[in-house]
């Protein structure tokens, strides 16, 4: 470690006191006598203090050198660091592209197969499994022999238009993968799992609407394999164009934001001719394939069309795809041994005291950045919208006012506000977000004011939830753990330990002595409050972005990033799945009465659902991806927060 060997020096001060035959020089500076002792092993030699200090130079001097180079060392391990979060910043947006691409396949698959005959639709389910089932090695084998036959071979011509249509071009297993390996669509246990962030931060990321991820796709592919993917996006465009569901068709009630009707039974339109009634404007894409269908197989396509075809679980018989009749099924009861049925709902599913009949939008509240979270005041007055760095607060007593009437900086500048909670006095305001401290802030004062901070060791906030008594607050933190604070003496009190990853969501019962707590380990859990115990936990093959507690019954809902709601019984292994998502869950939200719960999506969706068989009430379907919703005390009022940079305000008509 010493250069050329050598040994540091001992000065004599450092050894036991020396003999006068230890003594070996002398030397007078400054008319103080300073006798130094050198040692080595065996034998000491003789050294003056000038060449002491240049021995310690030269060691200093290597040491310099050597922190140098391991400065240089810890300065390209950081580069590199660097480039291979680059690389993952570029490969993760194509994976999630790719996923995209799956499902709008898996969606324009169930949409074209009722057309075929009962021959070609086996021949089409056998190949879409056969699909499933491929190796990587088989992939990578398909994609070398693609390379080289356009490299070396004639463009083999597709037909450019639906119109062509018939059972010689869709018939055969052959035809649909050929039309997969086209859009380049990976079977779904190849494609990649998305990143495991909060489903907010993609959104966060979005200045404006991008692309249709299955255009997007198809471009990509385009650009990568040359000019015979034109023909296939022309035919896929033209039949996702055509082959739309009536989820996009304005309903029987006003407004433009394409409110649909009530469901009467598990799939079935409450009038069948309102909710047909977008058929009849079809595009010429979709009058081309379904007369085509129709001089193939002889048959009504309006018979054979699935209007739902989102709706259907993956891989379910078609035995329990929908009710007797032909209608889509979109609620499943689960028994304990994963029995899937329809729920045949009761004739009052829809009708009664506290079920509203449907909602119209009143309200638009341009907060100027997405909004990752919204709640409602009590009485309903003011409602609050958190975005980057700050909270707005808005006065909805008076629809004409456009402006904020105060705003509540929070966090830094550019951190996200996730989750912002009231006290139920209505006087504080708890916030929470991209950072690792807390605020709460006085509203009762004329200027809102910060009163106080809570700083914990995880780096963010996903939620937040407040006891009854208004004395503990609930975060649930980045790093999985769920801080327990104590708002009187502002401190924490105890942390629940369990999830393996991020906590994204969280509620409390009524009586608040249970908390419920989801997260991105794919992990419901609960609580018990008064032992400060884990008391359940309810494990999923999908990440949990949001749930609610029945606020007067036995039942949960879970919002999941596989596009499902489940609404669970707390003490009984049965339970719901609910199928009119068409993308991850990203808000749930219950009425105070418990009779119905409404919750949003990055479809888009704003669905109102009856406790707990989940029959659809309402849907509205916003501009962009709808990231945060909150209902009023009185449910009269429903609010959403949405990737567009604005909120908006609903009435609830009974």
């Amino acid at each position: 470690m010493y250069p050329q060997g050598r040994h540091p020096v001992r000065l004599a001060s450092e050894t036991h006191s020396p003999s006068v035959d230890s003594l070996h020089s002398c030397v007078m500076l400054n008319h103080f006598s300073v006798c130094v002792t050198l040692y080595a092993p065996g034998q000491p030699f003789k050294f003056t203090i000038p060449e002491s200090l240049d021995r310690i130079k030269e060691e200093f001097q290597f040491l310099q050198a050597q922190y140098h180079s391991l400065k240089l060392e810890c300065e390209k391990l950081a580069s590199e660091k660097t480039e291979m979060q680059r690389h993952y910043v570029m490969v993760s947006p194509i994976s999630t592209i790719y996923t995209e691409i799956a499902k709008r396949l898996n969606t324009i698959c169930a949409q074209v197969i009722p057309f075929l005959s009962q021959e070609h639709q086996q021949q089409v389910i056998q190949a879409v499994e056969r699909a499933k089932q491929v190796t990587m090695g088989e992939l990578n084998s398909v994609i070398g022999h693609q390379h080289l036959s356009h490299a070396h071979g004639p463009h083999v011509p597709l037909t450019p238009h639906p119109a062509g249509l018939n059972p010689a071009h869709l018939g055969g297993g052959a035809s649909l993968l050929a039309l997969s390996s086209a859009l380049g669509a990976p079977p779904h246990h190849l494609v990649g799992k998305e990143d495991k962030k909060h489903p907010a931060e993609a959104e966060q990321l979005r200045g404006e609407q991008q692309p249709h991820p299955l255009l997007l796709g198809l471009h990509l592919r385009m650009s990568l394999s040359g000019p015979p993917y034109h023909h296939w996006v022309s035919l896929v465009y033209s039949l996702a164009a055509g082959l739309r569901t009536p989820l996009a068709v304005s309903g029987p009630y006003p407004g433009p934001f394409g409110m649909l009707p009530h469901t009467a039974m598990n799939g079935e339109l409450a009038s069948a001719g309102a909710g047909y009634a977008g058929l009849h404007n079809m595009s010429p894409q979709m009058s081309a394939a379904a007369a085509a269908a129709v001089a193939a197989y002889g048959r009504s396509p309006m018979a054979g069309f699935d209007p739902h075809p989102h709706m259907r679980v993956p891989g379910m018989p078609p035995s329990l795809s929908g009710i007797p009749g032909g209608k889509p099924a979109y609620s499943f009861h689960v028994s304990a041994d994963g029995q899937m049925q329809p729920v045949p709902f009761p004739p009052d599913a829809l009708v009664g005291p506290g079920i509203p009949r449907h909602a119209r939008q009143i309200n638009t509240l341009n907060h100027g950045e997405v909004v990752c979270a919204v709640t409602i005041s009590n009485p309903t007055r003011h409602v609050y919208t958190g975005g980057k760095g700050c909270v707005k607060v808005w006065d909805i007593s008076h629809p004409g006012n456009k402006s904020p009437v105060s705003q509540l900086d929070c966090l830094n500048r550019d951190n996200y506000i996730r989750s912002c909670r009231l006290l139920p006095d209505g006087r504080t305001l708890i916030v929470g977000g991209e950072a690792s401290t807390l605020s709460i802030w006085d509203l009762a004062t004329p200027t809102p004011r910060i009163k106080a901070e809570l700083t914990s060791s995880a780096p963010a906030c996903y939620a937040l939830a407040i006891s009854p008594d208004s004395k503990v607050c609930f975060s649930c933190c980045s790093d999985g753990n769920i801080a327990v604070w104590d708002l009187h003496n502002q401190t924490l009190v105890r942390q629940f330990q369990g999830h393996t990853d991020g906590a994204s969501c969280i509620d409390i019962s009524n009586d608040g002595t249970k908390l419920w707590t989801g997260g991105l380990d794919n992990t419901v859990r609960s609580w018990d409050l008064r032992e400060g115990r884990q008391l359940q936990q309810h494990d999923f093959t999908s990440q949990i972005f949001s749930l609610g507690y029945c606020p007067t019954g036995e039942w949960l809902a879970v919002g999941m990033e596989s596009s499902n709601v489940e609404v669970l019984h707390v003490t009984k292994p049965d339970k719901y799945q609910l199928h009119l998502h068409e993308s991850c869950v990203l808000s749930l939200q219950f009425a105070s009465c418990g009779k119905w719960f409404v919750s949003t999506g990055k479809d888009n969706l704003l669905n109102a659902w009856r406790t707990p068989y989940g029959a659809s009430i309402f849907q509205s379907k916003e501009s962009s991806s709808v990231l945060s919703c909150d209902i009023s005390v009185d449910d009269k009022y429903i609010v959403t927060g949405s990737g567009d940079k604005k909120a908006t305000v609903y009435e609830v008509i009974y």
